[in-house]
């Protein structure tokens, strides 16, 4: 009986139809939760109703995965480790943040709406590329850790030299680490710029660099997942 629950609930054959129409329901169910969210007064009672029975469906599906984590978690902590799991935190968040008695005052009220933005992220379970890039950047984690390390480094050196040339628009070691971190990424607010031309000339140098190591990433997720797509062909 729990063989079939983690048949049905989990990736089951592709004509299981009792597996495809559960997805089809869970997913039905996280796109309806996540409709009060799309309204600023979420106060209607069909709001109110359609996040009861979407959490209650959330508890029931949470229960169900966890009674069953011992087919898809290895060892004999299997039911240990599955609330700490990436997808069991993503729905324990996404039924406590419908659960939690809210406050009185408007802040709280939005600070406890923040995890109910999660709720759309259990989509992510029933997504095949998804799953396929969280295998690439596993198998692939060894050169990402090595090229963060580098970028880290990259913007430690870049804030480093501007903060020393550039004195007076960087007030604070940490402003120099914010103009570095975003001229990596290319984003480039403009909102802190070097006025020297010793900083012109960093600043065009880190662009440069920026660019190079910003695309290292890119190349090494998209190898990686044209191996996985082709590995999975080959089957």
């Amino acid at each position: 009986m729990r063989r079939r629950i983690y048949e049905m609930i989990e990736k089951g054959e592709p004509d299981d139809k009792l597996s495809v129409n559960y997805d089809r329901f869970m997913i039905f169910c996280i796109l309806m939760s996540i409709l009060p969210l799309c309204f600023k007064d979420s106060s209607h009672p069909v709001f109110f109703w359609i996040d009861k029975i979407t959490v209650g469906i959330f508890i029931v599906d949470y229960i169900l995965r966890w009674g069953t984590a011992d087919f898809k978690l290895k060892g004999s902590n299997a039911f240990l480790k599955y609330p700490f799991t990436f997808f069991a935190i993503i729905d324990l968040v996404a039924v406590l943040s419908s659960l939690t008695p809210l406050n009185s005052t408007l802040r709280a009220v939005r600070v406890l709406r923040l995890p109910k933005c999660m709720k759309p992220l259990k989509i992510l379970r029933y997504s095949k590329g998804f799953h396929m890039m969280m295998r690439v950047l596993q198998k692939e984690k060894e050169n990402l850790l090595t090229i963060c390390y580098l970028a880290v480094g990259y913007i430690l050196l870049s804030a480093l030299i501007m903060f020393q040339v550039e004195p007076d628009t960087f007030q604070t070691f940490l402003d120099a680490i914010y103009w570095s971190a975003i001229t990596l990424m290319t984003v480039g607010y403009g909102d802190i710029h070097p006025m020297t031309d010793i900083g012109k000339v960093v600043a065009i140098l880190s662009s440069f660099l920026g660019i190079a190591v910003f695309a290292l990433p890119t190349g090494i997720i998209t190898a990686g997942y044209l191996d996985e797509i082709s590995r999975k062909k080959n089957k």
